[in-house]
This record gives C-alpha cells, sequence and structure tokens, in this order.
C-alpha cells in the first residue's frame, strides 16, 4: 500500500468480525473477449488524460458470480475499450467472507484499482482514508471527471470529505435500511390482526403462530443474535449505534442524538438484563428453533420454503426481495415492523453509505475514475452494471423492469452488487420490489434523523487486544444472551457477561471512543 498499510486496524476487524464468518477463495478470472481486447482505432487524450495505453482495471465487489456475468462484463469492457481505452476484471468477495477477505484487501498491499466502500463495512470508510488507503480524488475530479462531480451534489461530497478531502465517489441513490421483521401478512389477518408496530404485537403474532401454524415465527441462525440486539437497541428510548465495536457485534450505543459523546455498553443497564430474561421466555417459547446456534439455513430461506411465518432482515432488503418471496409463497404478502419506526430513529442513508473508492496501489487511478464517471452518469453504462443485458436479464414494460419470456435464474441469471454506483435519475421500477417503497421513503424522509457519527473514523490501534477479548466474550456468551440459550438462569448469565466485559476491557475502550469523539464534529 505505498508504504502504509492498515495493520492495526485490521488485527481488531479481523478478530471482531471472526465470530460471525468463515473464510475461502472466490477469485474470477477477467472476461475472455475478443472485442473488448483490442486496440482502439485512434489513440485519445480524453480529460487532459492519456488514454493511449490500454487501462486493465480490478474493481472488487462484495457477492458471488452471477452465471452470466462474464457475458455481461464482456458487453461492458467493449464500451470501456471504445471510450476509455480501459477494461475492468471484477473480482468477488462472497457474502460469508467479506468480514475477513475485505480488510486483508487493503492489509496485503494488492494491487487493484476500485471498491465499495462504506462507513459501516467491516473496515470503515474514514478509517481506510486516514490510514493512507484510498486515493485523494479532490483535486482529479475537476481534471477528469467533471460531470461526475456536477452530478452530486456538494452535499454529498461534503459527506464523503476525510480533513477536507475526498476520497471516494457517494451513490446517489435514494435509500433507508433500518432492521425490522418481515412476516406473513395472510396469517396476520388470520389471526385477527391489523399490522405489527410494537414488541407486544409481534409476541401476539408469533404466539399465533406457536400455536397455530407447522413452522416457528423466526427460522434462523446464530447471525440473528445481531439483530435481536439491533431490536433491543432500536426500541429502547433515543439509544442510536455508536462506534468502538463492530456493528457485527454487541456494539456500544449512546443515550441519544444530541448526547452522541457519551457512550456505554448496554450490558451494563437493567433494560438490557429485561432483555436477555425475555429472549429466553422467546426461545422457550419456540419463537425459533432450539439448534438455532448451529443452524446453517437462514430466515429468508426458510421463509420461502414456508418453514417460517417471518425473517429478520433491513427495510431495503425485504423492499428488493418482495417479488422473489412472493413467488416462493404467493399467498404471503409479507409486511415489515420496523423497530425504528416508533421511537422515531430512522436514520438517513447518506451518500458515503455506499461509495466506490480507488485504491493507493492502482496503477491508473485517473482511468478508475473516469470509469466510474461512465456508470453514474451514462445510462447505457449504467443499465448494464445494474440491470445486464437488456433481453436476457430484463426487459422494459411499460416502464417496468421485468424477466424475460422463458427466463431461468439458473442459466441466464446475472448482476453485480454495485450498490455504490447507483443514481436515482436511472433506477427503473422493477416488478419484483415492493411497490410501497416510494410512499414508505417518502414518510420516513419527513421524520429521519441524522446519524451523529457521519465521518467520524474511530482508531483502534490502543485498543486492539481489548476489543479481540470483547470479541470472544460477544462469541461464548452475547450471542447466547441474544438468543436465550445461555446455560444459566439469563439474569446470572447477564451479571457473567458483565463481569467478563470488565475484565475484557470495555471501559478502556469506551474511554478511548470518548477520547477521540472529543474534538469530533458531525459532517451532516
Amino acid at each position: 500500500m505505498k508504504g502504509k498499510k492498515i495493520a492495526s486496524s485490521l488485527i481488531a476487524v479481523l478478530m471482531l468480525s471472526g465470530v460471525l464468518s468463515a473464510c475461502s477463495s472466490n477469485n474470477n478470472e477477467p472476461a475472455n473477449d475478443a472485442e473488448a481486447t483490442k486496440a482502439p482505432e485512434t489513440s485519445a487524450n480524453t480529460g487532459g488524460v492519456d488514454t493511449s495505453k490500454e487501462a486493465k482495471l480490478t474493481y472488487y465487489l462484495w457477492g458471488s458470480e452471477g452465471v452470466q456475468n462474464k457475458a455481461i462484463l464482456g458487453e461492458i469492457n467493449k464500451k470501456l475499450k471504445a471510450d476509455l481505452n480501459a477494461t475492468i476484471e471484477v473480482k468477488y468477495i462472497d457474502w460469508p467472507d467479506i468480514a475477513t477477505k475485505y480488510p486483508l484487501l487493503f492489509a496485503s498491499g494488492e494491487a487493484f484499482d476500485m471498491s465499495h466502500a462504506s462507513p459501516g463495512a467491516p473496515v470503515s470508510y474514514f478509517t481506510l482514508a486516514s490510514e493512507g488507503a484510498l486515493v485523494d480524488i479532490t483535486e482529479m475530479l475537476d481534471k477528469v471527471a467533471p460531470k461526475l462531480k456536477a452530478e452530486i451534489p456538494d452535499s454529498a461530497w461534503q459527506n464523503t470529505k476525510y480533513k477536507g478531502k475526498i476520497y471516494g465517489v457517494p451513490s446517489l441513490y435514494s435509500e433507508y435500511t433500518p432492521y425490522g421483521y418481515a412476516y406473513r401478512s395472510d396469517l396476520l389477518k388470520k389471526y385477527g390482526m391489523d399490522k405489527i408496530t410494537s414488541i407486544a404485537d409481534m409476541e401476539k403474532y408469533m404466539d399465533n403462530v406457536v400455536a397455530n401454524e407447522s413452522y416457528p415465527p423466526i427460522n434462523g441462525k446464530a447471525e440473528d443474535a445481531a439483530n435481536m440486539f439491533r431490536m433491543l437497541v432500536d426500541t429502547t428510548g433515543m439509544w442510536l449505534n455508536a462506534p468502538g465495536i463492530s456493528l457485527n457485534e454487541l456494539n456500544l450505543v449512546t443515550k441519544s442524538p444530541e448526547d452522541y459523546k457519551t457512550v456505554f455498553h448496554p450490558a451494563f443497564t437493567q433494560e438490557f438484563e429485561d432483555w436477555a430474561v425475555k429472549m429466553r421466555e422467546w426461545a422457550d417459547k419456540g419463537y425459533w428453533s432450539k439448534d438455532v446456534l448451529s443452524a446453517t439455513l437462514g430466515g429468508k430461506d426458510n421463509f420461502r420454503a414456508a418453514n417460517s411465518a417471518g425473517y429478520l432482515t433491513h427495510a431495503q432488503d425485504w423492499i428488493g426481495q418482495y417479488g422473489a418471496d412472493m413467488k416462493a409463497q404467493p399467498e404471503s404478502d409479507p409486511y415489515f415492523f420496523t423497530f425504528a419506526e416508533a421511537n422515531k430513529k430512522i436514520k438517513r442513508k447518506m451518500g458515503v453509505d455506499n461509495s466506490t473508492v480507488i485504491s493507493t496501489n492502482s496503477a491508473n487511478p485517473e482511468r478508475a475514475l473516469m470509469v466510474i464517471e461512465k456508470f453514474m452518469t451514462d445510462e447505457s453504462y449504467y443499465n448494464l452494471i445494474q440491470y445486464g443485458i437488456e433481453g436476457k436479464q430484463y426487459v422494459i414494460e411499460n416502464g417496468i423492469k421485468k424477466f424475460p419470456a422463458g427466463y431461468n435464474e439458473k442459466t441466464d441469471g446475472g448482476g453485480f452488487a454495485a450498490w455504490s454506483l447507483r443514481n436515482d435519475k436511472f433506477v427503473i421500477p422493477s416488478d419484483t420490489e415492493n411497490p410501497i417503497r416510494n410512499s414508505l421513503f417518502a414518510e420516513w424522509d419527513k421524520v429521519a434523523i441524522d446519524d451523529p457519527y457521519n465521518g467520524f473514523s474511530f482508531d483502534p490501534s490502543n485498543v486492539t487486544t481489548e476489543i479481540a477479548s470483547i470479541s470472544n466474550v460477544n462469541s461464548q456468551l452475547g450471542i447466547q444472551l441474544m438468543l436465550g440459550k445461555t446455560s444459566k438462569d439469563p439474569k446470572e448469565a447477564v451479571a457473567e457477561y458483565r463481569d467478563q466485559l470488565k475484565k475484557a476491557g470495555i471501559d478502556k475502550v469506551i474511554a478511548e471512543v470518548e477520547k477521540q469523539l472529543a474534538e469530533f464534529v458531525p459532517v451532516n
């Protein structure tokens, strides 16, 4: 990384995230298309950048490779070759590997060009910027991507800045991702209920499921421990997630957006103890399977297999997966109980939450930025990277994007998790999305709050040992508490959890977070 590696941050992140992740290899070969690799007819000097020499760029994305991705990439590369004398190879970090492989991508010194980044990623966008892992594109934007700079509002650029400099290109896609419970509305009506708007409503629904159905209300796996913790935080007062411990863990919180510089661990509150007792009650009632800690099938998969009455996820996933849910369970028409809604704690997604960044190990940073500009400002490029090849992966009928006749996901499927390249003005409504999206987001727009930690980059180097120890405590006891699976009475288990957190150094971590927050001013 040109002499700069994020080793200190990496140690903590890998130890933190190893609890819920596995590591495997999934490198992919670039598209081998003759049209994509032949020399351009003319050399060019685009935007002051000499493009006479071909640039072969590597782009890392999360997720797995679709069966038709190479064909889609071949079409993209034909256009890039003609316009910029460049081609891209996409490499994939599969979902189970993100927590381990994403940090290694930057710490290893690997030569690549572009990747997805976010403040909520296993290594924060702001940490990457502070550690010298990302190219400063502040001045480069005017030289090689003026259209891109003009396309994105100044407020969005401001939210990407670290110490006054821009290190990533923010998304132009409007979304909200609060967590909640997706549940079957057909069962809701069967039980004479109207809607789930509270924990009490959710319990009533789940009691009915246990009493009347052959499957549990939530049939997930160990990862749902984090979702149960999110439910506690989102439904308790004005608590908000605070930095310092990975969001994949049982993280720190603050009491309110206004008091964001005072952080604490919920374990030391009465609310947490009460929640642990409730989680034991839920487990004993059969709200999820007895083998939840060792289960391998997630809640959504069980939902679609008619083996669960709901699943825990975030709003954008529920909206985007609605069509697939309905295809699998046509009568289900899943509704969504948003945990943070009642307490008006739904946070706005800032553009920086999904950004595209350029590695300092890139041999062609200017060309990489020009490619990003094409994807975000040219509709023909946008449609390819977001939707695939028209007529093969999608068709448009009456302004709605649909699968073509005879489409088979196993042979025709393809697509890239290129969220950070999205632009509202090019988005085509899909028949697989829940049509409630626009009206729901419009309502949330009226009450949404800004994340007080936007722009904050926590440096864990002084507390890496403590964070690793806390991670071990969470893996051994925290997860079990959130799923009601401790061997002891939950109150005794909470006391033990508190003691272990103290011994692991939770107070030192909190002090370090508050020390770094002392001079911080939110970028909102």
